[in-house]
């Protein structure tokens, strides 16, 4: 390792193995954190329990994650990031071959949970890895390739889990991504190069971690980065966690593995990832987030419409806005961070996945009382919030350097 690397330039081999590696990891930890939504009503007939306790089986898993991404930022920051990413993506595939066997509601949420504490360890540490080890100009295409990977991952585990579980229950379905997500992890232990950007130093307490966590809070910008993280990522698993509820019923009446294909509205997720970092050298990162926030408030008014093609447009678009406002959100905090940077992302990661748990959970008790417009009010609410949010950000950094920063 050499003091002076400045990080692997685009096209060479190493580059292209890291992406390739990290969008695999994407693959392998969005494929388990994200099979269960896909066969929720299943999880919520055969265990008898109302949608927003079934739903647990994915805000429990996130909120692990969340509880679990400072801790995993810290082992990091002794081990290195590499090492830190290899054992959780080889713990958090036992554990996913273990979920389906759980014979309650209560033990499934509670190995989902251990599960996702085991999961964090990627998403704490993947963006501190590619900032290190990748030329910081091309760090936004980077990041959008990571997150591009997650956004495939998500697909992939919801449209293994629902077919599989049509043919036999939800438990083959889980079983059946978490072994898909297993292949993958394999994969990424064969293809991630060797740190050279890691700089091991003296490994502070909590104390050290609490001062540059209030250090970062004095930053509007980051604090309305980490708001944006929280409040689209609500609104994603919310719309997510009960559309497919919501088109059992009339007037669209889908079996589970046909409403299940609405999944691959998450490919527009991955285009439009992959052209925010192509965006944000035009318009800069502001004027993305701003548009993200809009596209993903339009798109869940859309979804109440009583026709099925009006339903897969506005998913569509909110996926879309989704998935361009955490590729630039993610990305523009390792820049900005002037300090603690791997603290900065992972308190993104844990707004980000603590917005999920309680959106997600908070909507199925709304679906409950007011049925699918209460679920579209909250969406709307979190993206108006959103975009508020980055409003804030485009206000405190300026327009002349927020593509830059």
């Amino acid at each position: 390792m050499t003091s002076d690397f400045g990080g692997h330039p685009r096209g060479s081999r190493e580059y292209g193995r890291l992406l390739a590696a990290l969008f695999i990891a994407g693959i392998a930890t969005f494929t388990q954190l994200w099979s269960a939504q896909g066969v929720l009503p299943q999880i919520a007939r055969d265990l008898e329990v109302g949608p927003a306790t079934a739903a647990l089986t994915v805000s429990g898993t996130t909120a692990g994650l969340a509880l679990a991404v400072l801790p995993w930022s810290w082992v990091a920051d002794r081990i290195g990031r590499l090492a830190a990413m290899r054992i959780a993506l080889v713990s958090a595939s036992a554990l996913g071959l273990l979920a389906p066997l759980a014979p309650s509601i209560e033990l499934l949420v509670g190995v989902r949970m251990v599960e996702g504490v085991a999961l964090g360890g990627l998403p704490a540490v993947a963006l501190t890895y590619l900032s290190e080890e990748v030329d910081r100009r091309h760090a936004a295409v980077a990041a959008a390739t990571y997150v591009a990977g997650t956004s495939v991952g998500g697909l992939t585990g919801r449209l293994v889990a629902a077919p599989v579980a049509e043919l036999s229950d939800w438990r083959g379905g889980l079983a059946a991504a978490a072994a898909v997500a297993a292949v993958a992890a394999v994969v990424f232990l064969l293809l991630a190069p060797r740190a050279r950007g890691f700089q091991p130093g003296t490994v502070r307490g909590a104390r050290h971690i609490v001062s540059v966590v209030r250090t970062l809070s004095r930053d509007r910008v980051v604090v309305a980065l980490w708001l944006q993280g929280a409040l689209l990522m609500g609104a994603l698993v919310t719309m997510y966690n009960y559309l497919g509820f919501h088109l059992e019923e009339a007037p669209f009446g889908l079996p589970p593995a046909v409403a299940s294909l609405l999944f691959t509205a998450y490919l527009a997720g991955t285009l439009s990832s992959r052209m925010a970092g192509a965006l944000v050298d035009r318009v800069g990162r502001r004027g993305v987030l701003l548009a993200s926030g809009a596209l993903v408030l339009v798109g869940a008014l859309l979804t109440l419409a009583p026709v099925l093609a009006v339903v897969i447009v506005g998913l569509v678009a909110l996926t879309a806005g989704f998935f361009a406002g955490h590729a630039v959100a993610s990305g523009w905090i390792g820049a900005r961070a002037r300090v603690g940077r791997a603290q900065a992302a992972s308190i993104y990661t844990l707004s980000y996945y603590a917005g999920s748990s309680a959106a997600g959970w908070l909507g199925g008790v709304l679906f409950v009382v007011g049925d699918w417009p209460a679920v579209v009010a909250l969406v709307v609410a979190l993206a108006g919030s959103a975009t508020l949010a980055a409003a804030i950000a485009a206000r405190e950094s300026p327009a002349a350097t927020d593509a830059a920063q």
